[in-house]
């Protein structure tokens, strides 16, 4: 495997040291080193993948210096528009080089959001005409790979590294940044779960909540045909939720977000303000942190959530950050009326045996329509 310390040191020899991304689970590791050895202003992590593009274009354009964006391969679609219409020769002609950590590779099991992403991750890159190799687990190797993408970035072109699972040593953050909070996800989780009425429905956004939501129901012995898990997707959960309820008024539907994903694309608040459906309500999860991937932070503890919800319209918005302050609030939420916007303020963390869903997305799926039909 490859030391974190070894790929940072060797960018910085060709002059790259400015990264934007989006945390991934098999680039923990160096997404961890990064952290640790980059300043604020140079690692940033952005809202979404695209926006990184952009960051790295304007770093480019301010000093003439390439910058590195890190994702997973869930986020090239999000990188696609920008880099055909920003970043190519045809266009601005600007450099960029991208780590791609591979979830779903070909042959190599992974959870069922990710089998399509692993199937095309190299021939979207093929298809934006992008040069890539699959990064080298020896060092000497991967130094030559290395020396020819930089060879492409002098070029002024954009160049890939793809990532496999294993590629990096272990590298664990060293000044951890705990919140002081009390409750944890899991807490909430249940504890707005078991608020709500029989004909209500969830949607879930992707990883540890929607594997808690699950859990929950196990422990509880109830079936799982009232929640949809949205176990990719990460930032449309508010949208598929809108979705639903504005075809199902007379049922309340629930979103169940996390920091990261309402900020990937914030701008969908807007769009369920905009609609006045008094049957939606939108509870996000606030750690700070991308806790699936590592626990890199997010920006969601330095910013007011329910101010935004409120400038864009929503009815109520309301923030808690303990489990009586969270029992207080939903002990008449089924009087009130959306769209609401709750923020709950939990620790970062989760329990280490916590198992992921048993059902397939299909199953899932068809259990909540029949549900919804009733």
């Amino acid at each position: 495997m490859i030391s974190p310390k070894f790929f940072y040191d060797t960018l910085a020899s060709y002059g790259i040291d400015f990264y934007a991304g989006v945390p991934d689970s098999l680039l923990k590791n160096l997404c961890a080193y990064i952290t640790e050895h980059a300043d604020v202003a140079h690692n940033i992590i952005a809202a979404n993948e695209g926006g990184a593009i952009g960051l790295a274009a304007g770093h480019y354009l301010a000093i003439g210096q390439p910058a590195c964006v890190y994702m997973q391969n869930s986020g090239e679609g999000n990188i696609i528009n920008p880099l055909a219409s920003l970043t190519d020769p045809e266009v601005y002609h600007i450099p960029v080089l991208l780590l791609i950590g591979w979830r779903g590779r070909p042959g190599v099991h992974d959870e069922p959001q990710h089998v399509k992403q692993g199937k095309v991750t190299t021939g979207l890159l093929n298809v934006m005409g992008i040069n890539y190799e699959v990064l080298s687990k020896e060092e000497d190797k991967a130094a030559k790979q290395i020396d020819k993408a930089v060879a492409a970035l002098h070029k002024k072109e954009v160049f890939a590294l793809v990532i496999e699972k294993d590629t990096f040593e272990d590298y664990k953050l060293q000044n951890v940044d705990q919140n002081d909070l009390t409750m944890s996800r899991e807490e909430a989780i249940q504890t707005v779960a078991a608020a709500l009425g029989e004909r209500d429905c969830i949607v879930s956004t992707t990883g540890m909540i929607s594997r808690e939501l699950f859990e929950y129901r196990a422990a509880m012995n109830q079936g799982h045909e009232r929640d949809f898990l949205t176990v990719g997707s990460m930032g449309h959960a508010s949208q598929i939720a809108l979705g639903i309820a504005m075809a199902k008024p007379e049922r309340k539907v629930w979103c169940f977000d996390g920091d990261g994903a309402a900020i990937m694309h914030m701008g969908s608040m807007a769009i369920v303000a905009s609609k006045h459906p008094q049957n939606f309500m939108h509870v996000i999860f606030n750690n700070g942190a991308h806790d699936s991937v590592g626990g890199q932070p997010t920006v969601g503890l330095e910013i007011d959530l329910p101010a935004v919800a409120r400038a864009v319209g929503y009815r109520q918005v309301a923030s808690v950050s303990s489990k009586d302050e969270l029992t207080s609030f939903l002990a008449d939420v089924e009087r009130q009326e959306g769209p609401m916007l709750l923020q709950v303020c939990v620790k970062k963390g989760n329990r280490k045996d916590l198992g992921r869903p048993t059902t397939t997305p299909v199953q899932n799926k068809e259990a909540l329509m029949g549900f919804l039909k009733d």
